[in-house]
């Protein structure tokens, strides 16, 4: 017995020690790899359709795809261990693989992984493997290859693969070089130092004197004095009666902030409010006359007296003597709703930098935050009751069970100490919405549904198995989002499958939805801004693979500029939900595809019912609604978000015809998370144009989208016609948006967001004469129709560069923004160096010495034709950050 007992512990021991040093093996293959494999990613040809690759047959949306190569250098020993898989994020579905030792699988989303084949032999010690694929789509800016590739094995702790844990994507992504072009049609031009000086070269540097009692945005009527009034060391005195408190203590550490003291004795600025003075104005207008004894301000209300001293604080130079002109304006705001989104799902985003984004809103007056706060690939505020939205949907890490974290998604890689994980806890967005309150600005929460809601599904099923675990099911069906029934096969626009969607057919789902609601709305009441507007989100609860990219195998004609699928496995979300084929069948809807409508109309009865009076979505959720009165709320807004040279003209206008309140949040214009100019460099999505630079946006006509036809290209550089054809009862309000996709940082956010934010604050607030008024069945297209005065567009655009370049840039320095400085221009001869910018104002340096040496250039330089490169780069003018570095050529 004593012998038995001795040898089964032997054996027990032995086991251990195997399972331990198996263990102990996998985690140094994970380390090893991680290590010693360098990850290189080339784009090899972006129009693989017209070389050869039938993309068609690989099931390629619109038959497009690309071919690019994939490098692992191994810099160190051996390494023939078949156990592992590297993970790894993008952003373009894989459709072939073509080095037979390794296979690619999508996970979920845009996670992938690449494991060894039977055929796998080895890394050889220091030497590269190429792995070349096939992609969908194109990849022609440097942000579509996502950071972060890690490795795992069995039992081992995952480790990021060093060269790509990284915001630096040159150090693992080759230049993009001739593969910039989307299409071989594509005729946009591509930015260097000699195009852009081209772009450039009608822009003048004004003198200062020009600029005088300018102000940004700028007013309905302004008539600007000869006298300067300097503003002493005794500062201002704010007697603005009317206002309250909180936005007394903004305006007060807002001069403090230009030096200048809030004082007894200081130059007086008088307010009253007296809205008879303000027939048919919206909230916010303002008079306001500054002499050499004080300024007078009468407002219709407290906003107008609010944004009447930001006026006075926008004639204040930073850093400089403080003189403010003589003037008279009456100014009020051009629309009731002047907006962004900021996207906080797809990666999350500091308080900090949020708190940021509304000071800077407040001086440009803008007065709606539209706050995403939920997405397939996030939950960002805390809602008690609920913890696991928060400890499970908020963050993100390799779990393949998804029991404890969402998988990683975006660049946030195998662990949760990134941008790609957090939440706001309820004290923060309480903080938020006071913050935002102080100055003006209504904060719209947005939890979107019915899709884009994997992070809230994933975080209920984990709580109905924790609770059915406990024996509570009832409780484990309280808040369940998904119909265990339902077997659809859908894969959502961001490559997710029907785990994206929340079922509308469950009294679980309203019950979720109404808890989230009552719990936001009392954190608003408690920040002492109830909710106005409840946006409820709705988009793009679709199957992409039953769109119109795609055809069926089966089909008796097909084309080549299609993907080629088995469409007859494919449906629609919620197709094979038991509980949704009663509505069906019972007649509660009429389709399939009219859940998400349906589930919009049932929202607004929830929102109504905690005396929410306005609901807000993206217009495509409320489609197969029969109009804005069909809600159980008086109004609903919708973010009209076609892009115009898509039939978006005419389509905004069928949504005001319906009774919506149109907000315009053209991607074409206003999407901030799409490149400032159309260059690999530039990080952004494109699928909308290639570029949104400041003055395309300044350019930008919101309440006569025809108008842009004659201003602006499409996507692929060409000019395009638009005429449109229904009445037009006028926009509601123009909306940035920000989407967090490519944005993992905050410093990555505030280079996307400014100085772009302050062009839109322009347009949202201020009609520019060059603006024409909308008229039906009126045709423009760039270069053959003249209904725009270029003169007075060019002009005014002048000046807000110049304002921008001379004055505003230096106030985001001093806020501590991360904005974008832009790249200058220039060209050289062989003899002389000459350069310009889009901001005069700003520093240009050159070097002829490969960066060692910059010298600032002030005018034409004649320069020995004996240099291997000349390179420039602009400079803030606090002198603390620099642009991108580019070479002339």
């Amino acid at each position: 017995m004593k012998t038995f007992k001795t040898t089964l512990l032997t054996a027990s021991i032995v086991s251990l020690l195997s399972l331990s040093q198996s263990g102990f093996a996998k985690q140094s293959t994970v380390d090893t790899m991680s290590s010693q494999l360098q990850v290189n990613y080339k784009v090899v040809d972006n129009h693989a359709a017209n070389n050869g690759v039938d993309c068609s047959s690989l099931g390629a949306d619109w038959g497009a795809c690309n071919k690019a190569t994939i490098s692992l250098k191994n810099n160190g020993t051996e390494i023939r261990d078949k156990d592992w898989a590297i993970y790894f994020h993008d952003i373009r579905m894989i459709l072939a693989v073509n080095n037979p030792q390794f296979k690619i699988t999508q996970i979920t989303g845009d996670l992938h992984k690449i494991e060894p084949t039977e055929k796998f032999i080895s890394f050889p010690a220091n030497s590269t493997i190429d792995i070349p694929i096939i992609g969908e789509y194109w990849q022609v800016s440097q942000s579509d290859i996502i950071p972060r590739w890690y490795v795992t094995s069995t039992d081992a702790e995952p480790k990021v693969i060093v060269n790509t844990d990284t915001e630096d994507l040159a150090a693992f992504v080759s230049p993009i070089g001739d593969q910039w072009k989307r299409t071989p049609e594509d005729h946009n031009i591509l930015m260097t130092p000699v195009t852009r000086f081209d772009r450039n070269a009608d822009i003048q540097t004004l003198d200062a004197q020009l600029l005088r009692g300018q102000i940004l945005p700028t007013p309905t009527q302004l008539n600007v004095g000869k006298t300067d009034i300097v503003l002493g060391s005794q500062g201002v005195n704010l007697a603005l009666i009317g206002l309250n408190s909180e936005s007394m203590s903004v305006l007060t550490h807002q001069f403090k902030a230009l030096n200048i003291p809030v004082t007894p004795n200081g130059y007086k600025i008088n307010a009253k409010i007296d809205n008879t003075a303000f027939k048919d104005a919206l909230s916010g207008a303002y008079q306001l006359s500054i002499d050499e004894k004080q300024a007078t301000i009468i407002a219709n209300d407290e906003s107008g007296i609010f944004y009447a001293v930001e006026s006075i604080l926008s004639l204040i130079p930073a850093n400089q003597k403080p003189v403010i002109a003589t003037l008279n304006a009456q100014d009020a705001p051009r629309f009731a709703y002047r907006g962004i989104m900021a996207d906080t799902g797809r990666n999350f985003k500091s308080k900090a930098v949020i708190l940021r984004l509304l000071d800077q809103m407040a001086a440009y007056k803008l007065n709606k935050f539209h706050f995403h706060l939920s997405d397939d690939e996030g939950w960002r505020i805390e809602i008690p009751g609920l913890p696991e939205l928060t400890d499970i949907g908020s963050q993100r890490c390799h779990d393949l069970t998804e029991q404890k974290c969402l998988l990683p998604q975006l660049g946030s890689g195998p662990d949760s100490d990134n941008m790609g994980s957090g939440f706001f806890t309820r004290q923060d967005y309480i903080d938020i919405v006071k913050y935002a309150k102080a100055r003006f600005i209504e904060v719209i929460p947005e939890i979107d549904m019915p899709a884009h809601a994997r992070a809230a599904i994933v975080s209920m099923e984990a709580r109905y198995n924790r609770l059915m675990a406990e024996g509570k099911e009832q409780a484990a069906n309280e808040f369940r989002l998904v119909d265990p029934t339902d077997t659809s096969n859908t894969t959502s626009v961001q490559f997710y499958n029907r785990q994206s969607y929340l079922n509308p057919c469950l009294d679980s789902s309203k019950r979720f939805v109404d808890k989230i609601i009552g719990e936001i709305a009392q954190m608003h009441i408690e920040a002492g801004q109830p909710i106005s507007t409840w946006h409820f989100g709705g988009d793009e609860a679709k199957n992409i693979r039953l769109g119109a990219g795609y055809q069926d195998i089966n089909a008796a004609e097909k084309v080549n500029w299609k993907g080629t699928i088995d469409q007859s496995i494919e449906d629609h979300p919620w197709a094979k939900s038991q509980a949704c084929q009663t509505f069906i069948s019972t007649g509660v809807v009429e389709d399939i595809e009219h859940l998400p409508s349906y589930f919009a109309l049932e929202v607004s009865k929830m929102i109504k019912a905690h005396g929410i009076n306005r609901m807000q979505a993206w217009q495509d959720g409320v489609k197969h609604a029969a109009n804005a009165k069909a809600f159980a709320v008086d109004n609903v807004a919708v973010n009209f978000w076609d892009t115009l040279y898509w039939g978006g003209y005419d389509s905004a206008s069928e949504w005001a015809n319906k009774g919506y309140q149109v907000i315009i949040s053209n991607p074409d214009y206003v999407y901030l998370d799409f490149p400032y100019e159309v260059s690999p460099y530039e990080r952004g999505y494109y699928w909308g144009t290639r570029s949104n630079d400041e003055r395309k946006i300044f350019s930008f006509a919101p309440n006569n989208l025809p108008q842009n036809a004659e201003t602006s290209v499409d996507r692929d550089g060409n000019s395009f016609s638009v005429k449109g054809t229904m009445n037009w009862p006028g926009s509601y309000g123009l909306s940035a948006q920000l989407w967090s996709e490519i944005i993992r940082t905050d410093a990555q956010m505030e280079y996307m967001a400014y100085p772009r934010l302050i062009a839109v604050a322009e347009r949202a607030w201020h009609q520019a004469d060059w603006e024409t008024p909308y008229q039906k069945d009126r045709e423009f297209k760039l270069g053959s129709t003249e209904f725009v005065n270029q003169t007075q567009l060019l002009n005014d655009w002048i000046r807000f560069a110049n304002l921008m370049g001379q004055r505003e840039l230096t106030k985001l320095d001093l806020a501590g923004i991360d904005y974008r400085l832009p790249i200058p221009g220039a060209k050289f001869d062989g003899k002389q160096l000459v350069a310009n910018i889009i901001y005069p104002g700003l520093t240009i340096e050159y070097s002829v010495d490969n960066g060692t040496v910059w010298t600032q250039y002030v005018k034409p330089v004649t320069l020995e034709n004996n240099h291997s490169q000349i390179l420039v780069r602009s400079k803030s003018l606090d002198g603390k950050r620099t642009s991108r570095v580019e070479a002339v050529k």
